[in-house]
C-alpha cells in the first residue's frame, strides 16, 4: 500500500467510476446510458488494484454537495438479527475505516460479541454506491484521545454525558448530566471516557455499484483471494497488491 494516497476507499471509488478522457459532471445525477458503461468508457480493465489512482483523481470527488452524503450504514448481525445504523466515516487509510462511537453502547457490545461488519455508502444524486465487508477492531487508545481533544468542547460533553443505548426516563436526565459537567469542566479539561473510542474495519471485499437507465447496473467487486483460488483472468482477475476483482450481475 502506498502512504501517499489520502484514502483507500474515495480513490477505489473515483478510479472506477471518474477516470476517462470524456467523463464530465454532466453524467452526475442521473442513471448511466449504455454508451456509458465504464468498461469501455472509464478505464475499467485498467483497474486492478484499490491503489492504482492520482491525487487528481481524489480531489474530482471531494466537491461541497458530495462530501456532505458520505456517511457509513454499519451492518452487524448479533444472535442472527441484523442491526443498522448510519454512523459519520470520520478517516480512512491502509488500516482501514475509522468511525467513532461508545464501547459500551449496543453496537459497541455487538462488535466486541461479533467484529465482523458490512459499510454502505451511497450516493443518490450520483447513482453510485460502494459496499465494504471486513472486520472492526478497535483503534489505539492515543488515537481515541487524539480525536476527542479535537472535537468540539460541546461534542465532549455530550459523549460524557450519555450512556449510549441505555434507557432514561426523560430528555431532562441527559440535560442535568449536561448541565453538571459544563459546571464541572471548562474547555480542554474534558477527559475521553473511558468507554468512548474508534474502532477501524479492515476490509476484505469491496464492491462499486454504478446505476444504468435499463437497470442492468454495474457491479465491480475487489476482494482477497480464496485460499488456494485458481485465478483464470476471464472470470477472476488478479489484481495488486493481493488483491482479485470480477464483475457481478446486477
Amino acid at each position: 500500500m502506498s502512504a501517499a494516497y489520502a484514502s483507500r476507499f474515495e480513490k477505489v471509488f473515483l478510479c472506477i467510476y471518474l477516470k476517462g478522457p470524456k467523463m464530465s459532471y454532466a453524467a452526475v445525477g442521473r442513471y448511466m446510458q449504455k454508451s456509458e458503461e465504464f468498461v469501455r468508457k472509464w478505464r475499467y480493465n485498467k483497474t486492478k488494484s484499490v491503489d492504482d489512482l492520482s491525487e487528481r483523481d481524489i480531489r474530482r470527488l471531494t466537491t461541497k454537495d458530495n462530501k456532505a452524503i458520505i456517511k457509513i450504514n454499519l451492518k452487524m448481525i448479533s444472535d442472527g438479527v441484523p442491526s443498522v445504523r448510519v454512523l459519520l466515516l470520520k478517516g480512512f487509510g491502509t488500516e482501514g475505516f475509522k468511525f467513532y462511537t461508545n464501547y459500551d453502547s449496543r453496537k459497541g457490545r455487538e462488535l466486541a460479541e461479533n467484529p465482523h461488519v458490512a459499510l454502505t455508502f451511497y450516493w443518490e444524486s450520483l447513482r453510485r454506491s460502494v459496499r465494504i465487508e471486513g472486520i472492526a477492531n478497535k483503534t489505539s487508545a492515543e488515537d481515541s484521545d487524539h480525536y476527542f481533544q479535537c472535537r468540539p468542547y460541546e461534542n465532549q460533553i455530550g459523549s460524557a454525558a450519555s450512556k449510549q443505548s441505555s434507557v432514561i426516563a426523560s430528555r431532562q436526565t441527559l440535560i442535568i448530566k449536561e448541565s453538571e459537567l459544563l459546571a464541572k469542566f471548562s474547555k480542554n479539561q474534558v477527559k475521553r471516557p473511558a468507554c468512548w473510542g474508534g474502532y477501524f474495519v479492515v476490509p476484505h471485499s469491496i464492491e462499486f455499484w454504478q446505476g444504468q437507465s435499463d437497470r442492468l447496473h454495474d457491479r465491480i467487486r475487489f476482494r482477497r483471494p480464496k485460499s488456494n483460488e485458481k485465478i483464470d483472468n476471464v472470470l477472476v482477475h488478479k489484481g495488486e497488491d493481493g488483491w482479485v476483482y470480477e464483475r457481478l450481475s446486477p
